[in-house]
């Protein structure tokens, strides 16, 4: 499996999180590999978006330390975390009736004082957003009445026009159908490539989470069992362990990345 990264801006370290003092991440290292598109992938209820939340400092950890920039988490202010590091939850909501340039904005309070009104740099930022993720033309529509895809990137909208180098998406093609996912995964693309973000992002599908991703790391249990290129992670093998799957996995046509053909469960001892 490809090495950890030297140095990493964002990394975990000996992390456990977990709810109401029962972990569910435990002892958990991680190196995020700057530049890159990783997705962390694992089966339901291994500790996928509780680790996100951890590096988010959305949920404080039971042992061990999240360091941005070499600095643990808990030492910075929220506003020096968000001015670094935006994410997207899953399942994010917006009040009703508010517009999709209204919630874009949101995204620019890292940035602004309290005694800086919105500026024309903050709506030039704005529209920036709305036009790499190809919305522009929907800023004055309510958020409620988007379609499940145009909703999606409206969000991805506003973690981008935070401006920060480090973007977490938390199983951001939940609840669309596979042209959707596919749109938005080809944003983040995207988002990596052309504007330079590196990005970690939790997906269940395996396939598009190897066509999409630089970086694989898969969980199981709340640990990481195997990370690298989805060419070293994905294998039948991994999937028969992690995922208790027997599965082909064979070169995609077009890309060449791994893909997996699903034939059975594996049945438990």
């Amino acid at each position: 499996m490809s090495p950890l990264p030297a140095t990493a801006r964002l990394e975990a370290r000996d992390l456990t999180l977990g709810y109401d003092g029962r972990p569910v991440v435990e002892h958990l290292s991680l190196a995020v590999p700057e530049g890159r598109v990783t997705t962390v992938i694992g089966p339901n209820g291994c500790g996928k978006s509780t680790l996100l939340r951890g590096m988010a400092r959305l949920l404080r950890p039971l042992g061990g330390t999240v360091t941005l920039d070499r600095e643990p988490l808990d030492r910075l202010s929220t506003r020096r975390i968000a001015q670094r590091l935006a994410v997207l939850p899953q399942g994010p909501t917006a009040p009703e009736g508010l517009t999709v340039a209204d919630l874009v904005s949101r995204g620019r309070h890292p940035r602004q004082r309290w005694y800086q009104q919105f500026s024309h740099a903050d709506e030039d930022a704005v529209h920036r957003a709305l036009e790499a993720t190809g919305i522009a033309e929907l800023a004055g529509t309510p958020v409620d009445e988007l379609s499940g895809g145009q909703r999606q990137r409206a969000w991805i909208s506003m973690t981008l026009v935070q401006d920060t180098e480090i973007v977490l998406l938390d199983e951001p093609t939940t609840y669309l159908d596979l042209a959707h996912q596919v749109e938005i995964l080809e944003l983040v693309h995207r988002l990596n490539r052309d504007l330079g973000r590196t990005v970690v992002m939790v997906l269940h599908d395996i396939s598009l989470a190897a066509r999409f991703s630089d970086h694989i790391v898969a969980m199981a249990g709340g640990r990481v069992v195997a990370q690298g290129t989805p060419e070293e992670v994905v294998t039948a093998e991994l999937l028969a362990e992690v995922f208790g799957l027997r599965a082909q996995v064979v070169p995609e046509p077009v890309s060449g990345r791994p893909h997996v053909i699903p034939l059975t469960r594996i049945a438990a001892d």
